[in-house]
């Protein structure tokens, strides 16, 4: 399987599209997550259904997105295991990484997956499908590929995509994004990552341990600047060892390619502003994303956008009533999962006339390093900001039996909680992904900490640090006073 495998499933080139007719209970706009759980979803409750994609089905997710970089950062996981190998008695060969088999590996992983996304898994579904790009002729019409679609509600789920920074000279650079990351064949020998988020974050340590050297260049004066500034710290220690060089709190000044490759040049924080420059082989930009919505005709139906993206109201409505928007072209949340929950209520609200509120959903994320970092609800900085109203209790991994016989101690759960009722949860750790969907059930229903203290974790497990953290909360509420008059009842009963 290859990338010919993977558009043969998600944009067949022998696809005819359909020949509309009468009205469509809802036209979906983007076949990318949020657009393929809207028009399944609302086909599968008996809507007559239309998609429209332009491209791929599957959407930035799994064609530029999760799933290429999670192979990847799986590939790039077994290079760390071995670096790490010698400390746990086992020694090793020089670990040899091809890089050709490993992008290949990961274009058939890739191209297994999509079967999940595919054009035949669409249409056996009962939806038509329509492959062309579309824009909207009125209040109640989308044309595609010429045909008028007419519909009783519409869905725009047309999703982002990568933008750079305004820096000189990067535009002719010939840089990389997550839309063409995935499509080398050989290791740059030296790469500029510009962007130290999520994105670049991943991408920086994967192929710093497949061998390139790799710069990771940022505004801001540290990395993951939306996350907990203890677990960021990890993140870049363990970047550095991996043989990233982070160049934070720096101004890009301009790009210049030459002969022997592409020069960044910036001005620190340091040194009175010195100028600085390194060179690189390939730039990667992973600083920011913009909507898809400049060519849907958005202003012939009614509905109101911004630089941000499609404005909706908290169920997920345009200006125009009959139209709603979910995913990346609407929300902060640009997680594949957020997309999922938010058409889920879409199909409620626009087929339904439900009023579930995109507000109340409680979205968790994860950055998939090693270690990876994963946070749900409140932060510990929002935990300071409260006046007391909200605390934190952290249970590092050093303290944790099954982190210590695994050698992986650097990390860290961290719970915010308010009386002992759970509201937020940070964890740092090899597999935090796997780990925050604890947390966020509890958010969910409302649970509290003396509830993760009496449940029975499986030992030695990482997930046994939630009952520590709901210990440590329990002895903390033994008050003084209390101990008092405990001393006094076990003396009464002598």
């Amino acid at each position: 399987m290859n990338d010919s495998a993977l558009r043969q499933l998600v944009h067949p080139p022998d696809w005819r599209n359909p020949t509309p007719s009468g009205t469509y209970d809802l036209v979906v706009l983007g076949g990318g997550t949020a657009g393929l759980v809207a028009a399944i979803g609302a086909a599968g409750l008996g809507a007559r259904v239309a998609l429209v994609e332009r491209h791929l089905l599957g959407g930035d997710c799994l064609n530029t997105g999760c799933v290429p970089s999670k192979a990847l950062v799986r590939s790039a996981r077994v290079v760390g295991e071995f670096a790490g190998a010698d400390a746990l008695g086992v020694t090793a060969e020089q670990v040899t990484v091809d890089f050709a088999r490993l992008m290949d590996r990961m274009r058939q992983r890739r191209a297994t997956i999509a079967v999940n996304d595919s054009a035949a898994r669409v249409q056996r579904s009962g939806v038509d499908l329509y492959f062309g790009d579309a824009s909207f002729a009125d209040a109640q019409h989308v044309v595609v590929d010429g045909q008028r679609l007419k519909f009783g509600r519409a869905v725009i789920a047309t999703g982002g995509r990568p933008v750079a920074p305004p820096v000189a000279g990067l535009e002719t650079s010939g840089y990389l994004t997550n839309e063409s990351v995935f499509s080398l064949t050989e290791l740059p020998r030296r790469l500029l990552v510009i962007g130290a988020g999520p994105i670049g974050c991943e991408l920086a340590q994967a192929f710093g341990r497949f061998g390139s050297l790799v710069t990771l260049l940022d505004q801001s004066p540290r990395v993951l600047p939306r996350d907990d500034a203890d677990a960021a710290a990890i993140v870049q220690k363990q970047l550095e060892i991996d043989g990233v060089r982070c160049e934070l709190n720096v101004r890009l000044q301009d790009v210049k390619r030459s002969a022997g490759g592409t020069t960044v040049s910036f001005v620190g924080a340091g040194a009175a502003g010195a100028i600085a420059a390194h060179e690189g082989d390939a730039i990667l930009v992973a600083a920011g994303r913009a909507p898809n919505t400049e060519e849907l005709n958005l202003g012939a139906a009614g509905v109101e956008v911004s630089a941000q993206g499609v404005l909706v109201d908290d169920y997920l409505r345009t200006s125009n009533r009959r139209i709603y928007a979910s995913g990346d072209v609407c929300s902060a949340f640009k997680f594949t999962h957020a997309a999922d929950a938010m058409s889920r209520i879409v199909i409620q609200n626009a087929l339904f006339y439900g009023r579930r509120k995109a507000s109340a959903l409680i979205i968790p994320w994860v950055t998939y390093t090693q270690p990876e970092v994963a946070h749900v609800g409140l932060s510990a900085t929002d935990a300071q900001a409260s006046m007391g109203r909200v605390a934190s209790i952290t249970v590092p991994l050093s303290e944790v039996d099954r982190s210590i016989v695994d050698d992986e101690v650097e990390g860290f759960v961290r719970v915010q909680h308010e009386s002992g009722r759970l509201r937020g949860c940070t964890i740092v750790a090899p597999h935090a992904g796997e780990l925050i969907g604890q947390a966020t059930f509890a958010l969910t229903q409302r649970a509290t900490l003396s509830a993760f203290s009496a449940t029975i974790h499986p030992y030695p497990t990482v997930g046994e640090s939630f009952r520590k953290a709901g210990d440590a909360y329990r002895r903390g509420s033994v008050t003084p006073a209390l101990k008092m008059w405990l001393e006094r009842y076990f003396r009464w009963t002598r």
